[in-house]
């Protein structure tokens, strides 16, 4: 079969046909009277060989060897040509995302989208100086994308450069509760952390919902940033978890603080909470530092209901909270 045959056939141009024979790939096995190159089946089969083994990327070299080398082992060839498409989509898609960004932040010019490129390399920066700078400029300067934003602070680890990409995020519009919340499912812990820290910086009704969804989250890490972050914007319904914390001893101040905002609201929401923490002395009646804490917490409660109950605890058989309470039953004559 003559080359223009043979190209019409396998797809394959002339002079593709030729520069393999130039490397030696697929060399035709005879020659017509006229000195025409002459390919046989056994020619045009490796002509499919060689065509299917590029399309699995190997190069026209590794073809050769792997047609030609009796002792060709394939395994750790395919398994380099794995890797390399593994590295090849994960830039690609870095690529995309990129472009993304770069187009959810409605660049006017190319100004723009070079000075979106420029904040987007800064947030990924190996430097904590640089990386903040970039947070900080994004609210005044081309906004970074949220997407950014976000990506940047369920990574981040510097408390301060974390605190400026909070800021950002929390002056960036739409779209970033809904984005955080899934770094809440997140099975690393750290990360469900920074999205929850995050969520309670964020403005607005979403973010709220979302805080409330996460009392009931199954690590008390995020229950408790939740319920701090509702405590100081008023939401009753933070009181269990909050009192939960003081019980355990963990951030039992800023617990304590934020039931004290909430008892401000009224007479009735104090009570509650006073309730709620007399009903908890009731149940640690074994726990002595958890009834210190608790009993504690009582004097950042107004009303009747938290007077009673340091009357009450002023008799306790735990002479700590018995000295406790009388204390706070004297700062309270003196107010």
């Amino acid at each position: 079969m003559l080359i223009g045959e043979v190209a019409r056939r396998s797809g394959v141009s002339a002079r593709m046909l030729r520069h393999y024979e130039s490397l030696g790939l697929v060399r035709p096995s005879g020659r017509t009277g006229s000195g025409y190159r002459e390919y046989s089946e056994e020619d045009i089969r490796r002509i499919f060989h060689v065509e299917s083994l590029r399309s699995l990327g190997l190069t026209l070299r590794e073809i050769g060897r792997a047609l030609d080398d009796p002792g060709f082992v394939p395994s750790a060839l395919v398994g380099d040509l794995i890797r390399q498409t593994h590295e090849r989509i994960a830039a690609e898609t870095e690529l995309l995302t990129r472009l993304r960004r770069i187009d959810a932040a409605g660049p006017a010019g190319w100004e723009d989208v070079l000075q979106v490129v420029a904040l987007l390399q800064a947030l990924g920066s190996k430097s904590p100086d640089a990386r903040q700078r970039a947070a900080l400029s994004s609210v005044d300067e081309i906004p970074v994308p949220v997407e950014a934003l976000v990506e940047a602070a369920l990574s981040e680890t510097e408390p301060n450069v974390a605190g400026a990409i909070r800021w950002a995020l929390a002056r960036s519009g739409g779209g970033g509760p809904a984005l955080l919340a899934k770094g809440l499912g997140s099975p690393v812990a750290a990360v469900r952390e920074r999205a929850v820290q995050s969520l309670a910086e964020m403005p607005g009704g979403e973010a709220a919902a979302l805080l409330r969804e996460a009392l009931t989250h199954s690590d008390a890490v995020v229950r408790g940033y939740a319920a701090l972050a509702l405590g100081t914007r008023g939401a009753a319904d933070a009181v269990p978890t909050l009192i939960d914390m003081i019980a355990v001893g963990r951030n039992d101040t800023d617990a304590a603080d934020a039931l004290s905002v909430l008892a401000a609201d009224g007479t009735a929401t104090a009570d509650r909470i006073a309730a709620g923490l007399v009903d908890r002395l009731a149940h640690d009646t074994g726990e002595a530092p958890a009834r210190g804490r608790l009993t504690q917490a009582l004097a950042g409660i107004p009303g009747p209901t938290a007077s009673r109950a340091l009357v009450e605890l002023s008799h306790d058989e735990d002479r700590a909270v018995a000295l406790t309470a009388t204390y706070l039953l004297r700062l309270r004559d003196v107010r």
